[in-house]
């Protein structure tokens, strides 16, 4: 049986990423501080996994989780922008020096690969649509720079000391086990909760900004799909992950709008400091390299979540 670690196993994409290891016959390490990770994400597999709480800094707890593990998901971060920009000390100890705990720990017990969570938000603001790997990164936010840098540790490792290490460009995204409710939730869950509470929701700027949204079950594919993939394919190399299409916030927001019934419209705020405009993935490489290609679409996606934060509201 393959044995994996999940980093961040209690958060939006790592448990998810359990939840389908454990459907599939792996045997699956989990940490995971729950500073933004929640414990409830794991409640229907938490006795079926090797969970500890603990925190990714803390090197020689990472070492002896790897000791045990083939593979390595690093999912853990403390994410959002909006986040960093009020605290880039703790999103850089978290993203920088958490993430390059775990790569030491990967290379000083000979893991055979590790995959890892990169971020869209390196392109900045290039106006040229779609973004594709070969573009110069252009970081506009903290949370951006940490992983970015990410990135840079990534290919560091694969170069100097023969660390398997294959990093996946997340495109917004989006779906079942995300917090809604957090003073940092992401736009899509937000959105959903405020319509079912019957208020209206708030679009910073004029909503017309567009992003690639993708849904939970596309991303857990690329990482299935990357850890298994050639080396010669994917070591070292950085991948987007999205569904190649952009959609506005406005028009996001009116199909949710749509698939909840709700009639209030949402409201307009000023946009928030370290945004990028618009943003596209080119995943071209990552179809070539291992096969990937989304399965679930945006529509599809959205009421999948719907479904879902509102089969939980009483929580």
């Amino acid at each position: 049986m393959t044995k994996v670690l999940v980093t961040g196993a209690a958060g939006f994409i790592g448990s998810n990423l359990v939840h389908y290891l454990i459907n599939n016959d792996y045997e699956v390490y989990g940490i995971d501080n729950l500073l933004t990770g929640r414990a409830s994400n794991l409640k229907d597999v938490v006795d079926t996994i090797h969970f500890i709480k603990g925190d990714i800094r803390n090197y020689d707890l990472v070492e002896n989780l790897c000791s045990e593990v083939d593979y390595v998901f690093h999912q853990a971060a403390l994410p959002s922008v909006p986040r960093s920009v009020d605290d880039p000390l703790a999103t850089n100890d978290h993203n920088i020096n958490g993430t390059l705990s775990v790569f030491v720990a990967a290379r000083n017990t000979n893991i055979d690969r590790l995959v890892y969570a990169a971020s869209s938000s390196a392109y900045g603001n290039s106006p040229e649509i779609p973004k594709d790997e070969s573009m110069c990164p252009d970081p506009l936010s903290p949370y951006a720079v940490s992983k970015h840098a990410t990135e840079l540790y990534g290919r560091v490792f694969n170069e100097v000391y023969n660390l398997e290490t294959v990093g996946l460009r997340y495109f917004n995204v989006f779906g079942p086990r995300q917090d809604p409710s957090s003073d940092y939730a992401a736009a899509i869950p937000k959105f959903i909760l405020t319509y079912l509470n019957d208020d209206s929701p708030v679009i910073y700027g004029d909503g017309e900004q567009t992003r690639d949204f993708t849904y939970i079950e596309n991303v857990i594919h690329a990482n299935i799909k990357a850890a298994s993939a050639p080396s010669e394919d994917v070591a070292g190399e950085i991948f987007n992950i999205g569904c190649g299409q952009r959609t506005t916030v406005n028009k996001l927001v009116s199909e949710i709008k749509e698939i909840i019934g709700a009639d209030i419209d949402p409201v307009h705020g000023e946009p928030r400091p370290g945004d990028v405009r618009h943003s596209q993935a080119d995943i071209s490489k990552a179809r070539e390299a291992f096969g990937y290609q989304p399965k679930v679409s945006l529509t599809k996606g959205l009421r999948r979540t719907v479904d879902w934060i509102r089969s939980r509201q009483d929580e």
